[in-house]
Order: C-alpha cells, then structure tokens, then sequence
C-alpha cells in the first residue's frame, strides 16, 4: 500500500501480511487504524536490498581459464547466457574449415579416411567406375556438410549430453540442476577444446602433408596422434586417442561445473562425467574392434 505523508509517498503494510514482506516495509500499522501523526525520518527508512550483478559473458569466458569456479558459480546464480562461447566457437570452426579446405582440400580429407578404412577401400576398388565416381561425390558433399553445419551440430550434441548429464546427476546424485544450468556449463567448459583447433590450424601451417591429415585426430594433444594408423591395432589407436589432454581438461571443468550449479559434492560430479567419458569409450574401442 502506498500512503502520502507530506511530501514524501510511503510503502506501508498490514500486520498480517506474511514475515517476507517485512524486506520492503517502511512502515507497519494496524487494519482499521490511523495513520495520523509524525511520518518517519528518512534515517528510519530501510534501503530495499538490490542483487549485486553477474559477471559478464567476457568475464566468465575468462575465468574458465584461470578460475572456473567463479563461472560456475555466476551459472549458478542464474547467469546463463552462452552466446559469447557459442560464437567464439563457431568463428574458429570456420576458420578451421578455411584452412582444411585451402591446405588441404575437402577430397584429399575424404581420400584420406577411405585410405584408412582397408575394407572400405578395397570395397570401392572392386565397384564399378560410376559407382566409385558417385561415392566419392556423396563422401565429399557429406564432409563439407558437416564443416558448414558444424553450429547446429554443436548445439544438438551439446543438447542431447546435457539431458543425459541432467539426468544422471539429478536422479543418480540426489542434484537439483536445471537444463539451462547444465547446458551453459557445457557451453564454457568446452571452451579448452578451442586449443586443440587452434593446435591443428598451426600443425597445416607447419607444413604437414596433406596425404597424411586425418581430420578425426588432427591435433598432437594425444596419444594417438603419435601412431600411425595403417600400422596400429584400429581398438587400440581409439584407446590412444581418446587419452586426450584437452578432452580431460573439459571433462574436469565440466564435473565441476555440473557439481557446483547441481549443489552436490564435486566428487558426485567427476564421477558423473567420467562415468559417461568411461562408457563411451568402451563404445567406440568396441566398435574399432569389431569393424577393424
């Protein structure tokens, strides 16, 4: 209610009306009685507290470098926003792909994935010319498909591992994260992988040979990277490659992130993440063993 006392317009209330209003009360009175007499001095009224602002999207794109908890946290205050990564992330992609596509070429990257495949190879040796001519076209409109719809891949997959990252943490770990929580953590916590494109447009620059670019492992930023393919069992270089420095950066950042915004023990986080990194490496050693 507000009432007119001099020249000054006062915030008034009931005293019945329930304990949390008592934050915005300047004055308090009984139903049905006046309000006659002396208003209150401005040093008794009380200042309405105000939030203290988040930190900006530049700011927490920072700290994810030097200190993710304050990111996480700002998350967590209800500070969601990631359009500054997203765009960050597409601007490099797109870089990446200009490279790739002028140092490299989309068909030799195509030429050198069905190099690595044996049986494919030898699949597409024994077809016809028409055939092997329409395969490699639709090989090659299918790889630069993926490069130019790399920012609703990138959404998608974020997407679809937050609703299973949501899942696990609230139901296995008792969390109370929301969606945009979580999506927003993934956004910042991938943020590292940047390094590793970064690391792969400096390796073309350097001079590698375009005969021997593989795309899927285009970085020296694991184990993988220092074995030759053609020669190394197809499980055991997808071991290799996904001992990934950068991939377990994120993966760090990540768990904590989900803990923090979940309000659970970071504990309860790392195993979270890492029980899903766990499982989709046996997946992918897997198949590698069965199709190699």
């Amino acid at each position: 209610m507000l009432v007119e006392c001099g020249d000054s317009i006062l915030k008034v209330r009931p005293s019945i009306a329930p304990d949390w209003l008592s934050a915005f009360d300047f004055v308090s009175f009984q139903p049905g009685s006046s309000l006659r007499g002396s208003c209150m001095s401005d040093s008794q009224i009380l200042p309405v507290a105000v939030p203290a602002p988040g930190l900006t999207q530049g700011q927490r794109v920072a700290y994810i470098f030097t200190a993710p908890s304050k990111t996480f946290e700002d998350i967590k205050q209800g500070h969601k926003s990631w359009w500054l990564p997203f765009l960050i992330f597409v601007i490099v992609g797109y870089i990446f792909f200009a490279v790739v596509y002028t140092k490299i070429g989309m068909q030799q990257v195509v030429d050198n994935q069905i190099h690595m495949n044996p049986a494919q190879e030898e699949k597409l040796a024994q077809a016809p010319p028409e055939q092997r001519a329409m395969s490699a076209k639709v090989s090659l409109y299918i790889t630069e498909g993926v490069f130019i719809a790399n920012p609703l891949f990138l959404l998608g997959g974020l997407a679809l591992m937050s609703l299973g990252l949501l899942g696990t943490i609230n139901f296995g770990f008792g969390g109370k994260a929301k969606f945009g929580s979580i999506f927003s953590v993934w956004m910042y916590a991938a943020l590292p992988s940047l390094i590793k494109t970064i690391l792969g447009i400096a390796v073309i620059y350097a001079g590698t040979a375009p005969e021997s670019f593989n795309i899927k492992n285009f970085a020296p930023t694991n184990l993988g990277a220092f074995l030759n393919p053609m020669d190394t069992n197809k499980a055991l270089y997808s071991l290799a490659s996904s001992m990934d420095i950068i991939t377990i950066w994120t993966l760090v950042l990540l768990g904590m992130g989900t803990a923090i915004v979940a309000g659970v023990k970071r504990s309860s986080g790392y195993v979270a993440v890492f029980g899903w990194w766990a499982i989709f490496i046996i997946i992918g050693v897997g198949i590698a063993a069965i199709t190699g």
